[in-house]
């Protein structure tokens, strides 16, 4: 949207910028740290929480602020901020209650904490930004509802692969076309590496080895492109969509690998391949006028049926500021639920599992996730990538064996296993996971005083 740029502009001559809030200190932090820090007129980062406090001063420094406030209090963060200052804290909630923050930028990658941090931020009038694929996938539809009930915006960020494909949906769609599918590109698919593979590429970009791996066994991806189904209605083609299907043809002709009538029938698909870095985000359409065709083969995009858009690169944080600014400036969401959940992502035993052994987070050495329709997702009680975390196995999983609630004992009290309990419920009418969350745990008493308990947190 070329027109943030004079938003932004005019917010800075006002004297009124957009006050940010970022939650979490990782690669990915430091970077937008120092992206509105220096190359963003019309935004001011407020703060920065982080678990580990230091983590937090190293990003400020690393974006230039070496003045910077400890606080430990909703009073202490109010009043460096109304004179001015720039604050570390610990706390991500004293930066969702601030009436001195405008929209928080969740980069956790965390499930069950974002969870919280945006309902807290939603209370407060906050918006929030998400760097934080697998809490969207997750439970994003029932979080975009709790933001419509109290006016605030939350959405996916411009950058990242899901805001980089649905602003290139939206934009082939204005054209007239029918976008069909919407695919991402990868150099890399192998879903047994773990953090002791990707150990030394993490080291050398100063990265997670974690969230290296959930890029490599393939779950970021599966995250991502759930967050693009949902906001498209398009569905996979199959349980893992291609997993890791090589193209090194003609992206002119990427196309031609897909039958347009299964595509059709299905109401538009998502994908991805594994291919040389040449394009990083697809989009095939199709155009109903022949007049419109005619134009189409004249500007080199081929004979059809299916169009080829692409765009070779996402510069995450580069552009996240975009995010920011739809938000509150615009109040525009990249990358909304249509309703419902229409693809989530399944967890899969990335090794023999034993009974008696409790499951580490994705991007671990345990699991990996795949994307699934909703339907499958359903009908076979999957469990979700997105809540391994501290499960507890009843019984011996085999390597690549898609895991099912019943086949763990969840932790106690998760809020994210409520939401997403609602969530079924809500949208699509089933009661199943809250029976079985009601049967199977401690969470009863939780469940019935989310709103009230959360308020403490």
């Amino acid at each position: 949207m070329i027109i943030i740029d004079t938003a932004l502009r005019a917010r800075e001559e006002s004297g009124e910028p957009i006050r940010v809030g970022i939650v979490g200190a990782g690669f990915m932090a430091q970077g937008l740290a120092n992206q509105i820090v220096n190359s963003t007129p019309g935004m001011r980062l407020c703060a920065i929480s982080n678990r580990r406090i230091e983590r937090a001063f190293d990003v400020l420094r690393y974006a230039g602020h070496d003045d910077v406030v400890q606080t430990a209090s909703q009073t202490q963060l109010d009043s460096a901020l109304a004179n001015g200052k720039v604050v570390a804290t610990e706390d991500g909630m004293l930066l969702a209650r601030s009436d001195l923050i405008d929209v928080i930028v969740d980069t956790t990658g965390s499930v069950e904490f974002g969870a919280h941090l945006a309902l807290e931020a939603f209370r407060h009038g906050t918006h929030v930004v998400l760097m934080n694929a697998e809490l969207d996938a997750t439970i994003g539809p029932i979080l975009h509802a709790e933001a419509d009930k109290h006016g605030v915006i939350l959405t996916a960020c411009d950058g990242d692969e899901p805001g980089a494909q649905l602003n290139l949906y939206r934009w082939v769609k204005g054209l007239g076309l029918t976008p069909r599918l919407v695919g991402n590109v990868k150099g890399l698919q192998d879903p047994y590496r773990n953090p002791t593979t990707q150990k030394g590429f993490a080291e050398r970009w100063g990265q997670n080895p974690a969230m290296v791996t959930s890029f490599a066994d393939g779950s970021k991806i599966s995250f991502e492109q759930a967050i693009v189904a949902n906001a498209t209605g398009f569905k996979v083609l199959s349980r893992g969509m291609s997993r890791g299907r090589v193209y090194d043809g003609d992206v002119m002709k990427i196309g031609d690998i897909y039958d347009i009538d299964q595509l059709r029938s299905l109401g538009g698909a998502i994908d991805y391949v594994v291919a040389t870095p040449h394009t990083k985000i697809y989009c095939l359409a199709e155009h109903p006028d022949p007049k419109q065709q005619h134009y189409l083969s004249l500007y080199k995009m081929g004979d059809g049926p299916l169009y080829p858009f692409f765009m070779p690169y996402h510069l995450v944080h580069f552009e996240v500021p975009g995010a920011i600014a739809r938000a509150v400036i615009f109040k525009d969401n990249l990358a909304k639920p249509l309703g419902g959940p229409v693809v989530e992502v399944c967890a899969v035993a990335k090794r023999d599992l034993k009974a008696g052994e409790t499951l580490d987070d994705y991007g671990m050495y345990m699991t990996y996730g795949e994307a699934a329709n909703a339907e499958e997702m359903s009908s076979s009680r999957y469990l979700p990538e997105g809540l391994v975390a501290g499960c507890r196995l009843k019984r011996d999983i085999p390597r690549d064996q898609v895991l099912t609630y019943d086949d763990v004992v969840l932790p106690v009290g998760r809020l994210a296993d409520q939401l997403r309990a609602e969530q079924y419920k809500n949208f699509r009418g089933e009661t199943w996971l809250l029976e079985h969350l009601r049967a199977t745990s401690q969470n009863t008493g939780e469940m019935r005083s989310r709103d009230v308990s959360l308020a403490s947190t």
